[in-house]
């Protein structure tokens, strides 16, 4: 632990950019439509990522088989993921949010399970099952006026979820032949390019420009999809992937706390109890076994 903790920290510190990403969101709604959001976010980060991955690797061009695949996972894990994810969070609070993408690890292994036939261990369904049980509880127990919007918020996080799910699938087979930078770069290109119809066919126009929504939205680029990945690849070069999953769990942790101090938002009970569930059911569905 001594000798790691510089990884230590690069990840946790990759968790709370993450954790803070829903607030910034939020803030970037003051200004823009969604789906505008997602565009304009990963626009800056793959200008970016692409300048780091040219200096440091030269120029990296996958093989045109692999080109096809890169490209429907960045449609997957960049568009389709990121615009479903924005529009959600418009909808539901920033702290539900960041409780119900706890989840996503559960749903995958549910998905590993239907689709690839991975039976998994009595440990996992439990933990699968107190995961869903978790999120079905917050998600469909509303209580206050805006029921209908936050519903419609918290329903369309969880199918974000399935596509999260497809998106990891699709990269698993280019993942070990490319640099996470290089990968990550096409991912976010093809990701970008896949946006500009959507932004078209997105209703509303952009308000008046402000400096929180602009600080928010170089946030999201700067920080979210691109220093936190260094962060986080930083970490796993001496931390076990077990490792930097469970780490993982701190993100709705520090959701719920800058929703509370940034938003005001007010956490109830019913929140805190679904979180905790939510997180003992991911840590038991995505728990490994050591022998395996």
């Amino acid at each position: 632990m001594k000798n790691n903790k510089i990884y230590y920290v690069a990840s946790v510190t990759a968790m709370i950019f993450w954790g803070a990403s829903f607030i910034a969101t939020k803030f970037a709604y003051s200004v823009f439509a969604p789906i505008m959001v997602g565009f304009i976010r990963f626009l800056i980060a793959a200008i970016i990522l692409g300048a780091v991955n040219l200096s440091k690797l030269g120029w990296v061009k996958p093989d045109k088989k692999d080109m096809k695949t890169i490209a429907l996972s960045g449609l997957l894990g960049i568009t389709l993921y990121f615009s479903a994810e924005n529009i959600g969070v418009k909808y539901t609070s920033a702290s539900n949010a960041s409780l119900i993408i706890a989840s996503y690890p559960a749903i995958t292994t549910l998905f590993e399970f239907i689709i690839y036939r991975i039976k998994p261990s009595t440990k996992k369904i439990f933990g699968i099952a107190l995961a869903f049980s978790g999120i079905a509880i917050l998600a469909f127990a509303q209580n206050d006026a805006t029921n209908h919007n936050v519903l419609i918020g918290n329903i369309i996080l969880i199918a974000t979820g399935v596509i999260w799910t497809f998106y990891n699938f699709t990269t698993r087979s280019v993942a070990k032949k490319y640099s996470p930078l290089t990968l990550s770069f096409y991912q976010m290109l093809f990701g970008t390019v896949f946006f500009i119809p959507l932004v078209f066919i997105e209703q509303g126009s952009v308000g008046t420009i402000t400096i929180s929504a602009v600080l928010a939205i170089l946030y999201l680029a700067c920080g979210c999809s691109v220093a936190t990945f260094l962060l986080y690849n930083f970490g796993l070069r001496k931390l076990t992937a077990a490792t930097s999953i469970s780490l993982m769990n701190l993100i709705p942790v520090f959701g719920l706390i800058f929703s509370a101090l940034i938003l005001h938002e007010t956490i109830s009970l019913k929140q805190i109890i679904c979180g905790i569930v939510v997180i003992l059911g991911v840590i038991l569905s995505t728990n490994e076994n050591k022998k395996k």
